[in-house]
């Protein structure tokens, strides 16, 4: 085929004599192929050759023809019917070129709307709004809100999402003029699995890199211990995101500890997101609308937090009908009522769960098992209301605990409560404002009773937050976010109670005070057809306040001065700019370049003297001592949609050097009464990588290959010789291979297989023998690696019943299911047949884990 998309001029016509397309009769018969297919086939039966610009004829839907013994110009006529495309012959050369639309009188004005779901009214985030045949597009916001500025004159607007039926609309636009529609879900004979993030020419021309948003739809196909859908777990099997460990929801991201994730539930942080030691997340999949992960280059409006932002935005419930769905698994079951309290105006949400093994305790033989409790819950609720054209309510909560003690011996409980007063305003077409009053808190209590003596310890962290962010369209090349925030923090590191009946004893950890708020302004501005930018900066400030006691210490982690502060006193203020810039070149129609870098601060942190995360890890704030974190990280990625643009490839670099890293002294007791800086020591990170990940995002057979390259290290005084020594979340490779397949009407089968590098860990290289006790010698500092990762799920989806009112479905699942034994922990014990020598013992959690749901939606 000679054909040059985008060409820049135009062969030499034939010297001789050139036939017309009127007098070229052939004969075709395709069906639903693209264009481009359509030029191919006519150039290889006629001595015609094709030019056009790949943008005018890649963005066209597919087309249907037959035709016997017809001549080429009828052909193509018939091809480009209602089309925005015309053509013309120029000795043997077609030339397609796109119509013009507009009346070109220099005039412009503003289009906007909302776009919602025709069955349930729910805003849509990230649909895109494109003007056909030019250039022009964009994509609705995380409240479904629009705005486009053309010039004055007729347009055909297209509206698309996924799982939702594209539309296209006409407009006469000679004012600043409102379109506001609803879309209706995809309608197939086979239904199709979507999977993750959009790979829209929209997409690839942002300047956002970095970014995956989760299609919630697709987590339920995909196999989980216990089989609960889990939008954690999904995320885990993208590049870049690393798995805390066998069946744990927490993450690490780009090198990142799991305390440098924001994670977000309608903007409230969520400091715990795990239930039952992080076997399941916090993050009931029925009541969840969209999830948005970003791994680096954040905009503007988010900070707080090194590595990643998680923002979850619950479902806002159905205005148009009430709808009842749930379902009922092994260890767990749930239920979602939402409906509109005035239809179309207004709507609640309330959605449910709660695991059941403790029930299950009470059939054993052992009685103190009987009497144990084991089991979690959570809630979301939401109302909704419209309260005119140009404003809407929400009020969202979440309330989630777990519980796990044995009798009256010991026990632990933990959760997280979170509320959301948001107000949506739009003051014209090219400003759209949102007001948030947040609330969060995340508190444990941990109780021992003996004989002589009853323990209490309890912790929380408790936030209130105010943010303001307004968006303004302000013309086709620049769109502006701006905006201020506000989180008062009170920390309660520790409460410690002991005594018994008669008479008890109360010791309080001191609480600690601070004021996070930040002013913030970016700008998107789209310099030409190729070129886009995003630019912004965000002021952050960290205000220390009293009352309380600050120290002072020495090398060796002595305190040598205290200082006292009153309630209310600044005890010191951290301002930090965090500068943000990303760039997008489109190579062609098809591919994009992207480079972005970022800074983040991070001033509140976790602590833990555990390998993996726990509910009674302490979270603690920046002090005099402790100085805020820092990152910085330059990115450059490549996208490329494949000749099928159901395929796609996403190739990123990223380096990433930080500042003030937080690890432990050798010994060190985290849990004490001393100052927690006196157990700790700071330095300085680095994490470099590259990720690659290969999807197929529709059709019967949809899924993704990702893998992920990477190295993380620290260096810190008094650690490892002031030598690089590898960080607890290094990995060198990480795979994760994810399929789905549409079998027929019925049958969904999904599979997914992990594999990667084991942990850095910390091993004993000697030992020595006190008082008649074992004590072992370690050396340096995760200089050894747990044994390999790998395991294989599977999965099975059975419709049993699909009708308007009432549809069921049965989900199986095995994880692990050729029962590899992977290492959960490591330990080491003298031998019990030779004390010289040392036995490493490794505990393993789950093999051939199977499951099964039934679901239900009335």
């Amino acid at each position: 085929m000679r054909t040059f998309l985008c060409s820049l001029f135009f062969l030499l016509p034939f010297l001789g004599k050139t036939q017309r397309m009127e007098d070229v009769r052939i004969s075709l018969r395709l069906q639903d192929v693209s264009l481009q297919t359509l030029m191919q086939r006519i150039e290889s039966l006629t001595p015609f050759r094709f030019q056009a610009r790949a943008e005018d004829i890649e963005r066209e839907a597919h087309i249907s023809i037959q035709a016997t013994d017809q001549p080429v110009s009828d052909i193509l006529k018939k091809a480009l019917t209602g089309r925005h495309l015309q053509f013309r012959q120029v000795g043997t050369n077609i030339i397609l070129s796109r119509k013009e639309t507009n009346t070109g009188t220099g005039k412009k004005y503003a289009l906007h709307g909302t776009i919602r779901s025709a069955k349930s009214g729910e805003t849509i985030i990230g649909a895109t709004i494109s003007i056909v045949n030019t250039s022009t597009a964009t994509t609705t916001n995380e409240y479904g809100f629009y705005s486009l500025t053309l010039p004055e004159g007729q347009y055909t607007v297209q509206l698309s999402a996924v799982g939702l039926e594209t539309k296209q609309v006409a407009v006469d636009l000679t004012k600043d003029s409102q379109l506001s529609l609803n879309l209706e879900e995809e309608s197939k004979e086979l239904a199709t699995v979507t999977v993750t993030a959009s790979a829209t020419a929209t997409s690839r021309k942002s300047p956002q890199m970095s970014m995956e948003r989760i299609n919630v739809r697709s987590v339920r196909n995909i196999p989980v211990i216990f089989g609960e859908r889990d939008v954690l777990k999904t995320m885990q099997l993208l590049p870049g995101v690393k798995s805390a460990g066998e069946g744990n929801s927490g993450f690490y991201v780009r090198g990142g500890t799991a305390d440098q994730n924001l994670i977000l539930l309608d903007e409230a942080p969520v400091y715990n997101p795990s239930h039952l030691l992080g076997f399941f997340s916090t993050f009931n999949s029925d009541a969840i609308k969209n999830v948005t992960l970003y791994k680096g280059a954040q905009p503007a409006q988010y900070g707080g937090r090194l590595s990643s932002v998680v923002d979850i935005k619950m479902n806002e419930g159905n205005n148009q009908d009430l709808d009842v769905s749930g379902g009922i698994g092994l260890i767990a079951s749930r239920l979602m009522v939402e409906g509109p309290l005035q239809k179309g105006k207004s709507s609640f949400l309330v959605s449910g769960r709660r695991t059941y093994a403790d029930l299950f305790l009470r059939w054993l033989g052992d009685s103190s098992l009987r009497n144990a409790r084991l089991y979690f819950y959570d809630l979301n609720t939401k109302l909704n209301f419209q309260l005119g054209k140009n404003d809407q309510l929400f009020l969202s909560g979440y309330f989630g605990r777990d519980v796990l003690s044995q009798q009256d011996i010991a026990g632990i409980n933990w959760g997280n409560t979170t509320s959301t007063l948001r107000w949506n305003h739009i003051f014209n077409e090219k400003l759209f404002s949102n007001t948030s009053l947040i609330y969060s808190n995340y508190d444990y209590k941990i109780t021992t009773n003996t004989e002589a003596t009853d323990y209490h310890i309890r912790s929380r962290i408790r936030d209130w937050n105010l943010k303001e962010e307004a968006q303004w369209y302000a013309n086709t090349r620049n769109t502006l976010t701006f905006g201020l925030n506000a989180i008062y923090h009170t920390i309660k590191p520790g409460e410690i109670s002991v005594g018994n009946e008669n008479e008890m004893v109360s010791e309080d950890l001191q609480d600690r005070y601070s004021l996070e708020s930040a002013l913030y302004a970016s700008n998107t501005w789209r310099a030409s057809d190729k070129w886009s930018l995003t630019y912004g900066l965000r002021l952050s400030a960290f205000t220390i306040l009293g009352e309380g006691d600050y120290y002072h210490i020495d090398a060796d982690g002595n305190v040598t001065d205290t200082l006292h502060y009153n309630r209310g006193e600044v005890v010191k203020t951290y301002i930090d700019p965090e500068p943000r810039i990303a760039a997008s070149y489109q190579l062609n129609s098809s591919s994009a370049l992207k480079l972005s870098y970022s800074r983040n601060v991070q001033n509140l942190h976790l602590v833990s003297n555990s390998t993996s995360a726990s509910p009674t890890d302490k979270w603690v704030a920046s002090t005099n001592i402790i100085k805020p974190e820092k990152a910085d990280q330059l990115a450059l990625g490549y996208y490329k949609s494949l000749n099928d643009p159901r395929y796609e490839l996403n190739v990123e670099a990223y380096y990433k050097t930080m500042q003030n890293v937080i690890d432990y002294r050798n010994g060190a007791q985290v849990f004490t009464n001393e100052p927690i800086e006196t157990q700790l020591l700071f330095g300085k990170g680095r994490a470099y990588g590259m990720e690659w990940l290969f999807k197929k995002k529709a059709g019967r057979f949809s899924g993704w290959v990702s893998y992920t390259l990477s190295k993380t290290e620290r260096q810190i005084e008094g650690i490892n010789n002031g030598q690089w020594y590898n960080a607890r979340q290094d990995r060198t490779h990480d795979i994760a291979i994810v399929g789905m397949y549409q079998l027929n009407n019925k049958w969904t089968l999904s599979a997914n297989w992990i594999y990667y590098t084991g942990d850095a860990v910390t091993y004993p290289t000697g030992k020595y023998r006190l008082d008649n006790e074992v004590y072992f010698y370690f050396s340096d500092r995760n200089g050894y690696r747990m044994p390999n990762y790998h395991r294989l799920d599977l999965g099975a989806t059975r419709q049993l019943k699909k009708g308007k009112k009432f549809s069921s479905e049965l989900n199986f699942s095995l994880f692990n299911a050729y029962g590899h034994a992977n290492a959960y922990q490591i330990s080491f014990r003298e031998s019990e047949t030779d004390p010289s020598k040392t036995e490493a013992v490794q505990t393993s959690l789950f093999t051939f884990v199977p499951s099964i749901t039934y679901n239900f939606k009335f």
